[in-house]
């Protein structure tokens, strides 16, 4: 529906879905005009290429180069400071349909992390790789694993191309340690865990809509099989009251508020 005629009662349900499974896919949020020009910005910086710009090879993932110097060494992954590059990007960072959700998931005033995601996500013909099962808190350092990201799609995305996938609920479980591989990633080897990805949901999505989910929710995405290229904005954000822990990575530059 109309953002305009957005009633209390579908935000109420909104709140209530995203506290119980750790997401909430809001479908045409933002206007296919303004996707249109935020994906013209994209591909513009793809080529030339304009940085800074994380490369598949520099992420090890499964499909991914095994270094720059080879073959597809140089396709471009994730295009950073997504919202410092353009001011298309800030204006759907700010997004008034964004932010009211965000507000009403955390329960208060939000700032957008400069320090992670913030980027623009480019899944490339031919050497793109996949992400296995993961919670984006992994690596991120914060007085409480209390952040949502935004995912919004500048164009389709499906099994074809490499649509994020979810386990719905799984931002509210304590895993044992050894549920989990040396680099943080769900062991898929494990009857307990094998229990947990039968619960997975593949979102696929047109221009315009927009997943919000919770940083502890597990998460993954296949490769892209396509000729084309697949983009989507991924911001993150967190409460006025959650701080980086100094002197760590989520630290090396100030949130903003939105």
């Amino acid at each position: 529906m109309p953002e305009a005629k957005q009633s209390s009662q579908s935000f109420d349900w909104e709140n209530q879905s995203f506290q119980k499974q750790g997401f909430v896919v809001v479908r045409n949020l933002i206007d296919s005009a303004v996707c249109e020009a935020a994906r013209e910005v994209a591909m513009k910086a793809l080529s030339p290429l304009q940085g800074p710009v994380e490369f598949e090879a520099d992420v090890g993932y499964p499909g991914a180069p095994s270094g720059r110097s080879e073959k597809g060494g140089k396709t471009p992954r994730r295009l950073l400071n997504a919202y410092s590059r353009h001011r298309v990007f800030r204006n759907i960072a700010s997004n008034a349909g964004i932010k009211n959700r965000l507000q009403g998931f955390m329960q208060q005033d939000i700032l957008l992390s400069q320090c992670h995601h913030n980027c623009v996500m480019t899944k490339c013909p031919g050497f793109s790789s996949s992400t296995d099962w993961h919670q984006d808190i992994r690596y991120w350092s914060f007085d409480k694993p209390e952040l949502i990201s935004v995912w919004v799609a500048l164009g389709p995305e499906n099994k074809a191309n490499g649509v994020l996938k979810l386990l719905p609920g799984s931002h509210l479980l304590e895993l044992d340690r050894g549920r989990l591989d040396a680099d943080l990633f769900l062991r898929t080897d494990l009857a307990e865990n094998q229990r947990l990805l039968a619960r997975e949901e593949c979102l696929e999505l047109s221009m315009g809509d927009v997943i919000f989910f919770h940083s502890r929710l597990f998460h993954a995405a296949g490769r892209n099989s396509t000729d084309e290229i697949k983009i989507s904005l991924v911001m993150t954000y967190h409460g006025v009251d959650n701080h980086p822990i100094p002197g760590t990575r989520s630290s090396m530059l100030p949130s903003i508020a939105v």
